[in-house]
C-alpha cells in the first residue's frame, strides 16, 4: 500500500491528538543519518519543553514539512541536514559504532544487493515556500546546528534561514562567544566552551543580527575560513521572527548551562514573551 501525504498527515494528527485536543506550540522536524532523533528529542524535551514550558510535536519525516502541517503551530524548530538516503548508506558506522572497529565482521547470507548508496536532497520547492509563508505570516522559526545544510538546496528556505552550510572540521573544542550582550537572547549569558562540531556557513544577512560567534582559541582553522564562524543570529522576518544557533551535535552541548539559557531566551524572544 502506497503511503500518501494525507495518510502521513492523518497519522501525525492522530498522534498529536492523543496528547490533547490542540496542537503543541511548536512543530519540530528533527533527525538525520548523522543526528539521531532520540538525542535531539531528549535534549529539547528538557531545555525547551520542560524548562521553557513550550510543548513540541516532534517528527522525523521530511514530507511532513507542509503548509497543512504548519497550520496551527506558533513555532517551527528544525535540527537536521538536507539529505535523505533512500538506497541505504555506504557504511553502517553512523548507526552501529562497532562497525568502525571491524569486529565482528559484517556477514549477510544471502548477500544484500548492492545499491548506489548516495544521498538525495529532500526539500521540495513547495516546502521551502511553506516555511517562508509560515514565518512571513507571523510564525517563529528556531533553526539549530546543521540545518544550514538545507540552505544549500532551496532558495526560499535559505532566505528565511539567512545562510548556507560550507562545512565543519572533526569534533573539537571551541569557545562560544557572545558578541551582542544587549540582545534579549543573550541576556544573562556568558561565553562558554564546548566540544562539538564547529559549523561554518555563508551568512547572507546584515552582520548586525549576529549575536554569537564560535572561536577555536588554539588557532585551528577550517579550509580558508579561519578559526572563527558566526554562531548565532536573529531577526524579524515579515510578521514573524527567526533565530539560528550552531552548537548542537552532542547532547552534552545542548545541556551546557549557558546554552540552556540561550535556548530558553531564544524561545521567549521568538514567541514574543516579554521581548
Amino acid at each position: 500500500m502506497k503511503t500518501t501525504r494525507r495518510t502521513l498527515l492523518q497519522s501525525f494528527a492522530f498522534a498529536a491528538a492523543g496528547r490533547g485536543a490542540t496542537k503543541a506550540t511548536a512543530f519540530g522536524l528533527i533527525g538525520d543519518r548523522y543526528h539521531n532523533s532520540d538525542y535531539i528529542r531528549t535534549a529539547l524535551n528538557r531545555t525547551i519543553v520542560k524548562e521553557a514550558g513550550v510543548p513540541i510535536d516532534f517528527c522525523d519525516e521530511t514530507r511532513m514539512l507542509t503548509d497543512e502541517t504548519l497550520d496551527g503551530y506558533k513555532m517551527l524548530i528544525v535540527l537536521r541536514d538536507g539529505m535523505i538516503w533512500p538506497d541505504g548508506y555506504p557504511d553502517e558506522n553512523t548507526n552501529a559504532a562497532w562497525v568502525a572497529t571491524g569486529k565482528p565482521k559484517m556477514v549477510s547470507e544471502p548477500p544484500v544487493p548492492a545499491t548506489a548508496a548516495k544521498p538525495q536532497n529532500w526539500i521540495k520547492p513547495e516546502q521551502g515556500k511553506a516555511v517562508r509563508r509560515f514565518v512571513e505570516n507571523g510564525g517563529a522559526a528556531l533553526f539549530l546546528h546543521n540545518v544550514t545544510h538545507v540552505g544549500l538546496t532551496d532558495p526560499d528556505f535559505r532566505h528565511v534561514l539567512g545562510a548556507a552550510y560550507t562545512g565543519h572540521p572533526p569534533i573539537r573544542t571551541f569557545k562560544v562567544k557572545v558578541t551582542n550582550p544587549d540582545h534579549p537572547i543573550t541576556r544573562g549569558v556568558r561565553d562558554f566552551i564546548v566540544t562539538d562540531e564547529q559549523h561554518y556557513m555563508d551568512y547572507d544577512k546584515d552582520p548586525k543580527h549576529v549575536f554569537l560567534e564560535t572561536v577555536n582559541e588554539e588557532g585551528l582553522t577550517y579550509r580558508n575560513y579561519g578559526a572563527t564562524a558566526p554562531g548565532g543570529w536573529a531577526y524579524d522576518y515579515g510578521k514573524g521572527r527567526v533565530c539560528y544557533m550552531s552548537p548542537g551535535h552532542l547532547l552534552t552541548v545542548h545541556w551546557n548551562p549557558e546554552y540552556v539559557k540561550l535556548q530558553k531566551n531564544a524561545v521567549r524572544w521568538l514567541l514574543r514573551q516579554g521581548g
